[in-house]
């Protein structure tokens, strides 16, 4: 019986040993992440808020990867058109994608169909940052509060256009929540990218404007443009003296546009799980914080499986204002 014990604990040992050594063997064998350029798919033209912080994480990851990664700007349908690249991609980490409100949180019940599934097509890497908007107006136009302008818009119903980067966009929810709230009828106009949307304010193709907060106060600050709240729960650190529109008589309105990052899904669990280590050491960096800081956004932070949930519930919380408001993707 010993010796039959014996010879069992001797086979146990050799066949760890033996399993050690494969497992080793495959480890050397595992092709090592990254040994090429990483893209970033960005749903936006240059210039939007969302293209902005994937500059930013792109310069951080190059130099802690030591590998170049490049932003792709591939703008249409709200975010869709990048979406649906991210989705066909291979799962091999080296494309990576800019997850938004828009397209994981409010695309999936605002158009009728998607050729890609948020869910199962995605592998959530990290919860990176949002953006409060603001309520812009062109100076022409004679309010100065969010109460004015309500005012306005309810003496011509439908007349008060409002201009976005794109159905779908923060910046479109944003104005059809604050016409639900208010029982007011603006008029959306959908541009192909942020910046063209603020442009069409500036020339007076429309008078308002739910935009970014990064992109647009600049232009406030030169006068070219008239603010009359932002959309957060809470006043921005970045403007004390600029009130909430729930505050300036909309009560329950709040929208804030959240960015964070995705890879295909599939994209197996370690390259995920370093990808989220370097993401998070590049938003802790103080000097990329005070950088993001003065465009307005809020540094976010969290795990593969937080995000994940996180997405599930954007989703869920959208479908029913897209559902109470009406819209739908033209």
């Amino acid at each position: 019986m010993k010796r039959a014990a014996r010879r069992g604990s001797t086979s146990a040992v050799i066949a760890a040993a033996a399993s050690l050594a494969l497992a080793g063997a495959a480890f050397a064998q595992a092709p090592k992440y990254p040994t090429k350029p990483i893209r970033i798919l960005v749903t936006l033209g240059p210039g939007s808020a969302g293209d902005n912080l994937s500059r930013v994480m792109a310069d951080g990851l190059s130099r802690s990867l030591g590998q170049q990664v490049v932003v792709d700007n591939r703008p249409g349908a709200g975010g869709n058109v990048a979406a649906e690249l991210a989705a066909r991609a291979a799962p091999d980490g080296y494309t990576l994608f800019i997850t938004t409100i828009s397209t994981h949180g409010i695309n999936p019940s605002l158009y009728g169909k998607l050729n890609f599934d948020p869910i199962k097509d995605f592998a959530p890497i990290i919860l990176a940052a949002s953006s409060p908007n603001m309520l812009v107006v062109h100076p022409s136009l004679p309010v100065r509060s969010v109460k004015a302008f309500i005012a306005l818009a309810r003496q011509k119903p439908g007349e008060l256009t409002f201009s976005s980067g794109g159905t779908g966009t923060s910046q479109h929810m944003a104005g059809e929540l604050f016409g639900m709230l208010t029982g007011t009828k603006l008029t959306h106009v959908a541009y192909k990218s942020t910046p063209l949307s603020i442009n069409a304010v500036l020339s007076g193709e429309t008078i308002a404007s739910f935009a970014s907060v990064s992109v647009v106060s600049g232009i406030v600050q030169s006068g070219k443009l008239r603010s009359l709240g932002v959309t957060n729960a809470k006043r921005i650190p970045a403007l004390p003296d600029l009130p909430t529109i729930a505050e300036s008589g909309v009560p329950g309105f709040a929208i804030a546009a959240w960015f964070g990052f995705s890879a295909t899904g599939g994209t197996p669990e370690p390259i995920v799980n370093l990808l989220n280590g370097e993401m998070r050491k590049v938003l802790q960096d103080p000097p990329t914080r005070q950088k993001l800081a003065a465009q307005g956004m809020d540094v976010l932070d969290s795990t593969p499986a937080e995000f994940a949930a996180y997405i599930r519930s954007e989703i869920e919380l959208w479908g029913k204002v897209v559902k109470a408001s009406g819209a739908r993707a033209q």
